[in-house]
């Protein structure tokens, strides 16, 4: 379709005439692009949205061929429609599913609403594909191989036009399209969250039909966020004992940049920069840790291996025989040190200066970091819960000499305080009641070569704080129950939300560990205090959204500007993060796409609070000038405002900053 001036209907607005059709005209200007080719179609194939629909049903013995051919599909997809129906309950809608000729194999809804989908023909063996029944969201899902919603009018048969209808294909372990899964209903019911829900079942089918196709191989299940390992967000890649690949999900294709067709043929080591050996030695020791990998495109991983006990019992046996693990093997896998960069003089691609996003401060930080970097400095990395602490030893990990060994990370506060001795210096096997076998060889012993974070060192217990300052010193490490010493060669990285001065004053933490730990001490600032603000959201819109990251509306740019931020980029990057998913049909992140605590925050501070001065931050707060009673509305405009004269008056600098035309920059202020 050409460009169009809003309201004016193009030449071929009206090709859908009455003729056509056999209803009242439908304006095709006004109707989204899929759902206009989707009528093409139906015209195409002959029908009319006149005519009958018939209600025929595949006979019993046809549908149950097809039940059985597509068996593998329904075993793994009825629980999960099962947990959808109870999401959906009491909305008058039925969920269906249907293989990939549009053939429905299975429905439930609500009772209220089935007899009425039964006359519709939405029951198992009616046929939805487009040929038969026009534009419809079953048969579109199966034409476009995407997911789409039909709403009222937009479907193609008058029949059909008070349904709502959200469809999203399934594909199977190989990649393809093995089935669609629906969700119908009253065209009043509308609700713009159905599509996330249609989804995010559809990734639940196909992770479960992935475990299920590869029960003999390795998986790995990886994110670039840990805490979506695990969850419907990992990436999941099949090896099999040589490291070919076996397949892939689509989580997995799309952290690694390619398509499953792009990825035939590759390895493990292609893909992750390493021996699938080490994993497989990871394995018998620690299989209960997290890896640590770099894909190929350099972005770090947190990862976990699945491979099931007797199969990896019988690849131990054919292997140990000819070369023994050694201890360094005992590490989780890290990333190949050409992944992540070059030399420190490499400039920005370095990965300490992709933490340079523009602040005065992370800048300075940095390039304290840079000439210590290698040198056996021990660095302590002050800053406020959420600051990116970790990110940044990470970093300096993965900048200097030791990029190619491991980097273990231990939060000192989150392991209990009668654990975390076991779990640093490991321990023999029999040392205490509850050990594990073949005990344990530690968190110490495993960063053997490489980098050891101590994070929040400040909640260590005191008792073993002497014991770490010894490691130091030494450089052994002595299990528990053993009497033999490990030698250890580490870099350490600590971190801390707390004054460890204050801590040492009052007798909480020991001065000759906090000087030995205090080589280099350097503070994050907290998000409220950054000047790249802006250049923040849009690298973490981009890791979230990709190529089709949605924009920021005004309001939803001043909101954000006006917040503290009290969990800083933690709290940012988890807002975002479900912002993008909220908004992913639509284009632009709007205040409806944000968490309703998030908006009462806000209400709150703009009700309560005392608006903040601009002295008190550097950020470019707009709202910095709203009144305690100001209304949110209000924030769009003060957002527009701000980004004119932050660049001098110019209208398309400030438009392209805020994500928006410069019509619609123009249209939202004053006149």
């Amino acid at each position: 379709m050409g460009q169009k001036t809003k309201g004016e209907a193009s030449p071929s607005a009206l090709r859908l005439t009455p003729d056509t059709l056999g209803r009242e005209a439908v304006p095709l200007d006004l109707l989204p692009a899929e759902i206009e080719m989707s009528w093409q179609r139906s015209l195409g194939y002959g029908l009319t949205s006149e005519q009958r629909c018939d209600l025929d049903l595949l006979e019993p013995g046809l549908l149950a061929d097809q039940l059985e051919k597509n068996h593998h599909l329904l075993i793994h997809a009825q629980p999960v429609m099962d947990g959808l129906f109870e999401q959906i309950v009491d909305t008058q809608s039925v969920i269906a599913l249907a293989n990939d000729a549009g053939c429905i194999l299975h429905s439930c809804g609500d009772p209220e609403f089935l007899p009425r989908a039964e006359k519709l023909a939405l029951a198992p063996g009616a046929l939805w594909a487009e040929s038969s029944r026009g534009t419809n969201a079953i048969g579109t899902a199966l034409a476009m191989a995407a997911p789409v919603a039909v709403t009222g009018d937009q479907h193609f048969f008058s029949a059909h036009k008070s349904l709502t209808c959200t469809a999203s294909p399934i594909f199977d372990p190989q990649g393809c399209m093995t089935g669609i899964l629906d969700i119908t209903g009253d065209h009043r019911s509308f609700n713009r969250h159905t599509m996330a829900l249609v989804r995010m079942s559809v990734q639940m089918i196909e992770n479960r039909m992935f475990a299920s196709a590869f029960t003999k191989a390795l998986i790995i299940r990886f994110h670039a966020r840990p805490e979506f390992v695990g969850t419907l967000c990992e990436g999941m890649a099949a090896f099999d004992e040589a490291g070919s690949l076996l397949s892939a999900n689509r989580n997995a294709c799309f952290q690694f940049g390619q398509n499953l067709q792009q990825m035939r043929g590759a390895s493990f080591s292609s893909l992750f920069g390493q021996a699938i050996s080490r994993v497989f030695d990871h394995l018998m020791v620690r299989s209960q840790d997290p890896l640590i990998l770099t894909l190929n495109n350099g972005i770090r991983v947190k990862a976990r291996a699945d491979f099931s006990a007797p199969h990896l019992h019988s690849l131990f046996r054919r292997t140990t025989a000819a070369k023994p693990p050694t201890t360094a093997a005992f590490a989780p896998a890290t990333e190949d040190p050409a992944a992540c960069g070059p030399a420190l003089d490499g400039g920005p691609s370095c990965p300490l200066g992709r933490l340079q996003t523009g602040d005065p401060q992370v800048n300075a930080l940095i390039e304290k970091v840079r000439k210590v970097v290698g040198r056996d400095i021990s660095i302590l990395i002050q800053g406020e819960t959420g600051t990116g602490k970790e990110l940044l030893a990470n970093a300096i990990h993965c900048a200097g000499p030791r990029a190619q060994m491991p980097f273990v990370a231990v939060n000192c506060a989150a392991i209990p305080e009668g654990l975390i001795e076991s779990e640093l210096f490991g321990y023999e096997e029999g040392a205490f009641t509850g050990a594990r076998r073949k005990g344990n060889i530690g968190r110490i012993v495993q960063a053997n070569g490489g980098t050891l974070f101590l994070d929040e060192i400040g909640d260590m217990p005191a008792s073993l704080q002497g014991r770490l300052l010894r490691v130091l010193q030494e450089r052994v490490v002595m299990p528990l129950g053993s009497v033999k010493a490990y030698p250890v060669d580490i870099a350490v990285i600590c971190a801390t939300h707390q004054q460890i001065r204050e801590l040492v004053s009052a007798g909480r933490f020991r001065q000759a560990l906090y000087f030995r730990l205090n080589g280099l001490t350097v503070k994050l600032p907290p998000l409220r205090l950054r000047t790249d603000f802006d250049a923040l959201l849009k690298l973490l819109l981009q890791e979230f959204g990709g190529a089709t990251a949605p924009a920021l509306d005004p309001e939803v740019r001043a909101l954000f500007r006006h917040h503290p931020w009290p969990g800083n980029l933690r709290q940012l990057s988890n807002l975002l993060r479900t912002a993008v998913i909220m908004a992913e049909d639509e284009g632009i992140i709007r205040r409806q796409h944000l968490p309703d605590d998030f908006i009462e925050d806000i209400e709150h501070s703009l009700g309560l609070a005392a608006a903040p001065t601009p002295a008190a931050s550097p950020l470019p707060l707009a709202a910095a000038a709203i009144p305690p009673q100001g209304r949110l509305e209000d924030l769009a405009l003060l957002a527009i405002e701000d980004a004119i004269s932050r660049n001098a008056g110019n209208i398309s600098a400030a438009a392209r900053e805020l994500g928006i035309s410069r019509a619609t920059l123009y249209r939202k202020l004053p006149h």
